[in-house]
């Protein structure tokens, strides 16, 4: 995105050809934006400058990608162009409204349905107005919206988070030397400067190491090395947890990959024990909370969670998906609003409902390597969302995944 409205030339390298990263790649293109691919994870992009955007000629389909969806939204806010975004069944039914409200207090032309999901419907401004804006739910997503509307507000627009969320939009525009400040729980931008070209390296996602992660830990006998693996303070809460359930993992080689900091992680074979995990480090382990929760069922005792109600308005309701399918596979849970408790047991086989959730999906297959008979999972396309070829290396390393 960032790369698309710079001046100039970026190479981006550990690009994950995942369907959610091509679908934002698909409409830049769409909106006029010159991007080769040099090889294998390699891109070339040809900004066009903060105003240089065009009119695409048809919808823009954001396919399951909730975070495409939501920081386009913000960025378009602001653009002289017309624009209509969508997504796939599950993407429509999510909530846009988080989004839309602060943007329309900057004076944006932004319609969602009548019940807050998509489509979302773009209309160009005059200008923005900067905003200060307290967020009312801590979300990457929403900050990240609102600081992309703000390159093109009237002034500085301040957001004011509740609790510390992922960074790597504020760490992205630093990169791309974009004057902003963070101070005291507040990140502002002064909208009008422009975006210099830079070349980036993306880090391996924590977020699809944590099946792995997992897998050493509640295997029989199991020991996994990934290199590389993002590390930003705001998102290794699942690291936090894991350890604190006795988890054995080592962290080291610590290293700066341009403006994220990366690791290598080995995990081995753990004897977890369950825990009440700690409210502050759920927002940096949200999307790892499916893995996690199958982390849990083998431990011995009980894990609570709580205050993750974010988890009910993800690819799914990952609280409601996860309960059922645990209490399929014959483990001991309880489900409430904000949360689960789980106990640990021995899983039995059965069919899961993913949910079309490719988190759930990945979280249930590494459940396998406890079951006494076959697990089932079903509608398990958006996988490659984010992991393609998740089953493939599952396979490589010992886990025994058919895809039907």
């Amino acid at each position: 995105m960032l790369a698309s409205i710079a001046e100039g030339t970026s190479k981006v390298t550990g690009f994950l050809e995942g369907e959610d990263c091509l679908a934002t790649m698909n409409a830049f293109r769409q909106m006029g934006v010159q991007i080769d691919r040099a090889g294998q994870g390699e891109l070339i992009i040809y900004g066009v400058g903060t105003n240089g955007l065009t009119q695409p000629d048809k919808t823009l389909d954001m396919g399951n990608s909730g975070t495409s969806m939501r920081l386009l939204t913000g960025l378009l806010a602001g653009q002289s162009i017309q624009a209509e975004l969508v997504g796939d069944n599950s993407l429509m039914k999510r909530p846009m409204r988080r989004v839309c409200d602060p943007l329309s207090q900057m004076a944006a032309n932004v319609s969602i349905s009548e019940d807050g999901t998509p489509p979302v419907s773009i209309k160009p401004v005059d200008h923005l107005k900067a905003i200060t804006y307290e967020l009312p739910v801590a979300s990457a997503q929403v900050k990240s919206a609102i600081l992309l509307a703000g390159l093109y507000a009237q002034g500085a627009t301040t957001i004011k988070e509740p609790k510390i969320t992922r960074d790597h939009t504020e760490r992205m525009l630093k990169s791309f030397s974009y004057p902003l400040e963070m101070k005291d729980g507040c990140v502002s931008v002064e909208g009008g400067k422009q975006l210099q070209a830079t070349d980036i390296q993306v880090p391996a996602d924590i977020s699809s190491a944590v099946f792995f992660i997992v897998a050493a830990c509640i295997a029989d006998q199991g020991e996994i090395t990934i290199h590389n693996v993002g590390m930003n303070p705001t998102r290794t809460g699942v690291l936090d947890i894991l350890q604190q359930m006795h988890a054995n993992i080592e962290v080291y080689n610590q290293a700066m990959m341009g403006s994220e900091p990366v690791a290598s992680i080995t995990a081995r074979t753990s004897q977890l024990k369950g825990i009440n995990i700690p409210p502050y480090l759920v927002p940096s382990a949200i999307d790892e909370f499916p893995a996690i929760c199958i982390a849990a069922a083998c431990a011995e005792g009980v894990t609570r969670v709580t205050n993750a109600e974010e988890l009910r308005v993800k690819e799914s309701d990952r609280i409601s998906q996860v309960a059922t399918g645990l209490a399929t596979l014959n483990i001991e849970v309880e489900e409430f609003a904000d949360g689960l408790t789980i106990t640990g047991g021995e899983f039995s086989g059965g069919v899961i409902e993913s949910g079309h959730d490719h988190r759930v999906a990945m979280a249930f297959a590494v459940a396998s390597l406890r079951a006494n008979s076959n697990i089932e999972i079903t509608d398990c396309q958006n996988v490659a969302t984010s992991f393609p070829g998740f089953v493939e290396l599952a396979n490589s390393i010992g886990l025994n995944i058919n895809v039907v």
